[in-house]
């Protein structure tokens, strides 16, 4: 790839994160302070940064505890920050899942919470109902990663299975006002969803969420299984009184972040194309998508004219199927550089929190020669992905993306450039 057009698409991805920086998405949605106490709590990989920015932006005394993934936590002078693990629950998260409830308890309906809440949360507070442990949610969050369903099939079953999650945390805070303040990861920008929604209540009941695991054919641990079979642990519905006086709002979104990466190409002559901030769907299925557009421009300037690029967020997922190495967002990139072999195009995918799965990169970029140069190596891309190793494919290349944690989430990103 050549240096102009990985530095151009590297410009998109930091327009798209400076789209969601926490300090600029707080200064116009925080609420009035209350008469009475300000308690903050949260979770996400962004919230650390989050809690900071709120920090010194409120005049009045503020208190409270977040909790994001190991090494994402920045300085704050007030609210405490804790570490978990991500994407697998851990101890620290459980004792951060207490931490947080302690926090709302004992309020008065003077007092205020504010909920900041941004990908990464569900992974980061995992508290079982009565009947079932840490070690039952672990492996529950694992089946599910490896499932291949749609994000927001997995925080559907997360939720029930959770005394923090579908809005628990928020009836916990009774009688104070709760007002949350979303960083939107998952397609549609449904709040319930982000986090699996420890303050916003999920519309769905017990036997909603039976019939989703049984159409996706989920196969998760027997006692999960067992547990959601019975109904009695009501989950809160949105129409509880308990949760009239709350408010919420989404304050960054892919569709946000989309726009600004969209004018920051114009910016530079190229015109960006918005195909959906909503995609889901197997990762490498969405790059061969991805690959077929990029093919009828390059060959026939439609449906859009070159030179263009092609802009689409959301969060696609991965059906386990070897042993290797990478995320999402690299496996999406493998699949694309497959089919778009000897196209005049460019490429990056990257999670705009900086870490693609499980690894240390974002994500990593792709061009019409990334198959030809793995060839000439032995290997193709067809090996790497038939053993899930999209992260080994794009370190041999030297083309991985690596930013480190940028302090926000608002999930994948993907730029393709055709020349």
């Amino acid at each position: 790839m050549e240096q102009q057009d990985r530095t151009f698409l590297e410009s998109l991805f930091f327009a798209a994160v400076e789209a969601a920086d926490a300090e600029r998405i707080l200064a116009a949605n925080l609420p009035a302070p209350p008469k009475g106490r300000t308690v903050v709590v949260g979770a996400g990989k962004g919230v650390a940064q989050l809690a900071a920015a709120l920090e010194e932006m409120w005049e009045t005394p503020v208190s409270g505890v977040v909790v994001t993934r190991y090494g994402y936590g920045c300085a704050t002078k007030r609210i405490r920050v804790l570490e978990a693990s991500h994407p697998v629950p851990d101890l620290a998260g459980l004792a951060a899942s207490y931490a947080l409830l302690d926090a709302v308890s004992e309020l008065t309906p003077d007092d205020l919470v504010i909920a900041l809440f941004c990908g990464g949360g569900s992974a980061l507070l995992p508290c079982p109902l009565d009947g079932l442990c840490l070690d039952d949610e672990i492996a529950l969050n694992e089946a599910l990663l490896a499932s291949g369903a749609p994000i927001s099939v997995m925080n559907a079953v997360r939720s029930q299975i959770s005394a923090i999650k579908g809005g628990r945390l928020a009836a916990a805070a009774a009688p104070a006002r709760v007002v949350s303040l979303i960083v939107s990861d998952v397609p549609g920008d449904d709040p319930a969803q982000v986090a699996s929604g420890p303050t916003v209540p999920s519309p769905l009941t017990r036997a909603d969420v039976r019939r989703l695991i049984a159409n996706w054919q989920l196969r998760l641990p027997p006692v999960i299984e067992q547990w959601l079979e019975n109904d009695r642990s009501r989950s809160p519905m949105l129409e509880d009184p308990v949760f009239r006086s709350h408010e919420v709002r989404v304050i960054a979104s892919a569709k946000l972040s989309l726009e600004a990466a969209a004018q920051a190409a114009a910016d530079q002559g190229v015109t960006g194309i918005i195909l959906s901030d909503a995609m889901e769907g197997e990762a490498r299925d969405v790059g061969y998508v991805h690959a077929a557009l990029a093919r009828e421009i390059a060959v026939n300037n439609r449906p859009f004219r070159r030179p263009v690029v092609m802009l689409s967020g959301g969060e696609t997922t991965v059906t386990m199927r070897g042993h290797g190495r990478g995320g999402r967002n690299s496996e999406f990139l493998l699949a694309f550089a497959a089919a778009a072999q000897n196209l005049p195009v460019a490429a990056i995918a990257a999670d705009t929190d900086g870490i693609d799965g499980s690894e240390s990169n974002a994500g990593a970029f792709a061009c019409g020669e990334s198959d030809v140069r793995l060839r000439r190596l032995g290997r193709d891309a067809g090996s790497f992905l038939s053993n899930n190793d999209a992260y080994s494919a794009f370190e041999i290349l030297d083309d991985l993306f690596i930013t480190g944690p940028t302090g926000t989430n608002v999930n994948d990103f993907r730029a393709i450039l055709i020349r």
